[in-house]
């Protein structure tokens, strides 16, 4: 009897503290939902063309505006791909974790261009759009979306559960405290796996040049589990809400998916610095979320 008492409470404490389990294929379908308030400038045009005092054409792109994107991450092992397509146009993004290289191809305004870089070109290019930001007076934005103020992160579990895209989910509350505000995250996770080199899908995951991949911390880390679904606020009043719609890790990931299309001509970003990142004699400029 007091064998079997003893390996009773051996089985409900490994049940307390099991870890979830890291799985290293998958492929997972993300919306991204984003709503703007009424009183916001919703209607100004997404991307618009302009011409600069020295005649080169500059393109304005408006990221962070409502409307709903549509992503497939796929993963494997040490690569990671993510497509993304909105009304803005499409973005594919690889990132090979081992090399810590991320390439990126973008087709916009029947324009496709491609470039890769390394982490260390993605941090430089951080720090010189924040120079350039605050020299003219700016908001201090990072080009993934949000404040580029540090925050420290802390998550509240909370005892509700649902079922999201047929995985048995609980609630969470990850904190995001930072000197001027605090922010909270409403999310669902599954406590049974958690992706490698994917803390989240969704959300600015897949925007802009894919410098988000690098960006640092935004908490989803820290959960025991993997984010199903989850709500933020963003900058003027906006709300995005990301939730996963197909979820498969029981399947293996051809490695073509992770291949660069030979029909597009792949730059280093910072050779592409000078003639601007959507091509020679065309600039792209990033209006603010």
């Amino acid at each position: 009897m007091k064998k079997i008492i003893t390996l009773f409470f051996l089985t409900g404490s490994v049940a307390v503290y099991a870890q979830p389990k890291t799985v290293t294929q998958a492929m997972i379908t993300t919306k991204t939902t984003i709503i703007a308030p009424e009183s916001d400038d919703a209607n100004a045009p997404v991307n618009a063309t302009t011409t600069s005092a020295d005649g080169a054409e500059v393109r304005v792109m408006r990221f962070g505006g409502d409307g709903e994107t549509k992503t497939t991450t796929w993963l494997k092992n040490d690569l990671t791909k993510t497509f993304s397509e909105s009304e803005m146009g499409r973005t594919t993004l690889i990132r090979d974790n081992s090399k810590k290289i991320t390439t990126t191809i973008m087709e916009m305004m029947g324009r496709k261009s491609g470039f890769y870089a390394t982490d260390e070109d993605q941090a430089q290019m951080r720090k010189r759009m924040d120079s350039m930001m605050q020299s003219r007076g700016g908001q201090n934005v990072s080009i993934g979306g949000g404040s580029n103020t540090p925050a420290t992160y802390s998550v509240v579990y909370v005892d509700e559960s649902k079922k999201i895209a047929g995985y048995a989910c609980k609630k969470a509350l990850i904190i995001a405290a930072r000197k001027e505000r605090t922010d909270t995250t409403i999310v669902w996770y599954c406590p049974d796996f958690k992706l490698q080199h994917l803390a989240s899908t969704g959300g600015s995951a897949g925007g802009f040049g894919g410098f988000n991949a690098t960006s640092g911390p935004t908490g989803m880390e820290l959960l025991n589990g993997f984010p199903m679904q989850y709500e933020r606020n963003m900058n003027r009043g906006r709300r995005m809400t990301v939730e996963v719609t197909k979820l498969v890790i029981d399947k293996d990931v051809a490695d073509k998916e992770f291949e660069i299309p030979k029909d597009i001509e792949i730059k280093a970003m910072k050779d592409m610095q000078n003639g601007g990142m959507g091509g020679p004699g065309m600039q792209i400029r990033i209006a603010g979320q």
